[in-house]
């Protein structure tokens, strides 16, 4: 959790007095533990797989002060009616935009992954397109260098950041997440490259191009890209596509 909202400055005793009074009459009186969410927030960026963290605070008695951490934070029962909201709330304020593709990856909890009381995340990853709206002024893209981070992040972000990186690489062996990854329009060149960045190896052309085309998951735009080469056709994603799973696998090539 990035630390921001309710939690900010709240001692170990601030699971005891939420929703109390809400609880009365259902006898819910009983200690709780912090309640947040966090979102890996991934994207492409001079031709590599970023991810987006921010800069905690400074201030006297904030955990891991001046750290990165995954956006995210409390939970605002007033706000968020259900975990996906919170997640799609803070992708928000950290980015300007609403992802094309939101999953929820898991939940982290315990006694010591927060210095100011038991502690329980709800992790999601995001999927947003190149250059896509504007960050917040504590927000920053960090490239991800063979399948992980070399920053140290706060609390145990790291920790699900690496799932999310797995998560990601695994889901694109077999889908078609790298189409949320990609600019309004775009050539299957591109769409190829994008998958061999998140995979970290390359694809063969022929066999890429068929599969895609055949999930029926892209169409054409009235326009070619034109440059150095000869003419490029541009795509652009079906509207309100759903992801496409593939029955075979990328296999990496023998």
């Amino acid at each position: 959790m990035a630390g921001e909202g309710l939690g900010r400055g709240l001692g170990k005793d601030f699971g005891k007095g939420v929703g109390k009074d809400i609880g009365k009459s259902r006898h819910l009186d009983f200690p709780r533990p912090l309640t947040t969410v966090d979102v890996v927030i991934f994207a492409i960026l001079d031709d590599s797989l970023q991810v987006l963290l921010v800069q905690r605070p400074a201030g006297e008695g904030e955990p891991f002060p001046s750290a990165w951490a995954l956006p995210g934070g409390f939970v605002d029962v007033a706000k968020d009616s259900d975990l996906a909201a919170c997640a799609a709330r803070k992708l928000r304020e950290k980015t300007g935009v609403t992802s094309p593709y939101l999953e929820q990856l898991g939940s982290w909890g315990s006694a010591t992954r927060d210095p100011r009381g038991w502690s329980a995340t709800h992790a999601y990853f995001a999927l947003i397109p190149e250059a896509a709206g504007v960050l917040a002024p504590d927000a920053r893209w960090f490239p991800i260098r063979g399948g992980r981070l070399k920053d140290k992040l706060a609390f145990d972000h790291g920790e699900i950041l690496a799932t999310a990186i797995q998560r990601l690489r695994n889901k694109v062996e077999y889908t078609s997440l790298p189409a949320y990854l990609m600019p309004a329009e775009f050539t299957l060149p591109d769409l190829q490259r994008v998958y061999e960045i998140v995979l970290d190896r390359p694809l063969e052309k022929s066999a890429f191009r068929t599969r895609i085309l055949s999930a029926d998951m892209i169409e054409p735009v009235a326009r070619m890209r034109r440059g150095a080469n000869r003419p490029a056709q541009l795509y652009r994603l079906k509207k309100d596509s759903e992801p496409v799973y593939f029955v075979r696998t990328f296999n990496p090539p023998e």
